[in-house]
């Protein structure tokens, strides 16, 4: 845009006016950031992203990242967040130390995902499960947390699906949930 402006000096007022006015539109800061997100799915997140990136100077943390794991400086928030989007620290920790006995498959922070790989325990071999544990806000809240399971058994030689328990799901969730309230009392 300062290009266009600097090669053609014959611009009025109102012309150089117009276009900053586009140039400040929500779509072009969106696409002028690079963020990932999209403004059609999630336009609050979107916009969050894209500011935050041209604050910054761009990339995942820019040059200067603005980001806190614990909240506001003043502690005066009872909201967290972490870089990217944003997830609840607290339940982020306390999910990884509630299943830490199992190997991790794949983790990411910035969506809230954690996905075990399987895990069997020596005391029974023909059994094996592993967790989906998603994390989807900034409050520490029951609906910011969700965990799935799924467990087989070995029958013939060949891994069998059993059906999930949503009993074991929420007992892993209220053990999550447990564990992340002991770590925001014990960190403020």
């Amino acid at each position: 845009m300062l290009l266009l402006i600097g090669c053609n000096k014959n611009l009025t007022e109102e012309e150089k006016k117009a276009m900053w006015d586009k140039a400040q539109t929500r779509g072009e800061i969106i696409n002028r950031s690079g963020t990932p997100f999209n403004l059609a799915t999630d336009p609050d997140l979107a916009m969050s992203d894209a500011k935050n990136r041209l604050r910054t100077g761009g990339g995942l943390l820019g040059k200067k990242a603005n980001f806190n794991f614990l909240g506001e400086d003043d502690g005066s928030s009872s909201q967290t967040s972490t870089i990217g989007m944003p997830i609840n620290a607290y339940l982020w920790k306390a999910s990884i130390e509630t299943i830490n006995f199992m190997p991790l498959s794949s983790t990411d922070p910035f969506a809230g995902t954690i996905i075990t790989d399987w895990y069997t325990t020596e005391t029974n071999l023909n059994e094996r499960c592993k967790l989906n544990v998603f994390i989807n806000g900034q409050e520490l809240k029951t609906e910011n947390l969700k965990v799935s399971s799924f467990c087989q058994s070995l029958k013939n030689n060949q891994w069998v699906n059993m059906p999930s328990s949503s009993e074991n799901n929420i007992r892993l969730e209220n053990a999550i949930l447990n564990k992340a309230k002991k770590l925001k009392l014990t960190s403020g």
